[in-house]
């Protein structure tokens, strides 16, 4: 427990400090985010608030995870580092596109394919380094029954990948109003820690507490109004980070209760597109995704965080209830 609590408060403090010089360089490199045309008039007073502040968090996980999480390497225990390259990976994609965009001066960084395949790529190879170091079983555990499903490996390594990619998009799609997938991501960072605690997966936890800790410090930074966005660089770490932890804990699926804000809003960017074609032009939302929908129903973009993060916050508690009986806790 003191190695969680160490790694929760060495990641916060170094996530703060690198925020304290960060912020000042992109807004002095002018590295801007330009807002999508496309997207609610009202967030064109943005335009230019700093992007890729997502650096700050990845910084101050990845000295917390590699610092406190030495004695856990030590012992031959390399969970929390497995899982911290894996999300640099996808932050590393992320920061691709946010380069592009930079670059280009508009909210068009790499192509779909583009990404998808460097995500793809990545997922197959953490699901098999996983398998090779004893973390994954190729079993299906369902949350509140409590049941194992065996399948086939390569049905699972596809399965897998899919879960992994649609998890970091979906975390991608929430990143749309002021500290919303900030917010919404604390409680399932949190969620994770307790759950390796629980379980006494030290590794996994120095990782999870570590999330924990440098997403409530860069909350500080990025509520309404934003001082910095966390940009694709941030947003599809924690996506990464995330998919990493479910997996790492052999439970993928949990990923639907303890996720289902970025579930809900995934669908309804899904369900527009779908009925928009089906129907030639009509919508269901007044606009994708649902958080932008309930921007142009009269919300807030405080309301958002807080219905969002309480959401969230009550479906951890519920998942958290969900996998108890799986290690006899």
């Amino acid at each position: 427990m003191i190695t969680v609590l160490l790694s929760f408060a060495v990641s916060a403090a170094v996530s703060a400090l690198a925020g304290a010089y960060l912020v000042p360089y992109l807004r002095k490199v002018k590295a801007g985010q330009s807002i999508k045309k496309d997207g609610p008039v009202w967030h064109m007073s943005k335009e230019g608030t700093p992007t890729m502040g997502g650096l700050m968090f990845v910084i101050g996980i990845t000295v917390a995870s590699v610092g406190v999480g030495m004695s856990e390497a030590k012992k031959g225990e390399f969970g929390h580092l497995f899982m911290l390259a894996f999300a640099i990976l996808f932050a590393a994609v992320g920061f691709l596109d946010d380069f592009e965009k930079l670059k280009k001066k508009q909210n068009l960084g790499l192509t779909a394919l583009q990404k998808l395949l460097l995500q793809v790529v990545v997922s197959i190879a953490f699901v098999l380094l996983l398998r090779y170091f004893g973390f994954l079983t190729p079993n299906l555990y369902i949350p509140f029954v409590g049941v194992t499903v065996p399948i086939s490996e390569p049905v699972y390594l596809i399965f897998s990948a899919f879960i992994i990619v649609a998890t970091v998009n979906a975390v991608n799609i929430t990143d749309g109003v002021d500290g919303l997938v900030t917010g919404v991501t604390i409680p399932v960072a949190l969620f994770f820690t307790l759950v390796a605690v629980a379980w006494r997966i030290s590794s996994v936890a120095v990782f999870a507490s570590a999330l924990l800790g440098g997403l409530i410090v860069f909350l500080f930074f990025n509520f309404n109004p934003a001082k910095v966005f966390m940009g694709d660089t941030g947003a599809l770490f924690l996506g990464g980070a995330i998919s990493a932890l479910a997996f790492a804990l052999d439970m993928p699926l949990i990923l639907v209760p303890v996720g289902i804000v970025y579930v809900v809003e995934t669908l309804s960017d899904i369900i527009q597109v779908f009925y928009f074609k089906l129907t030639h032009g009509k919508r269901i939302f007044k606009m994708a995704p649902l958080h932008h929908h309930l921007e142009m129903c009269g919300w807030s973009e405080k309301k958002l965080f807080f219905v969002f993060t309480a959401v969230s916050l009550a479906f951890a508690v519920i998942s958290f209830a969900a996998v108890l009986g799986r290690y006899g806790i």
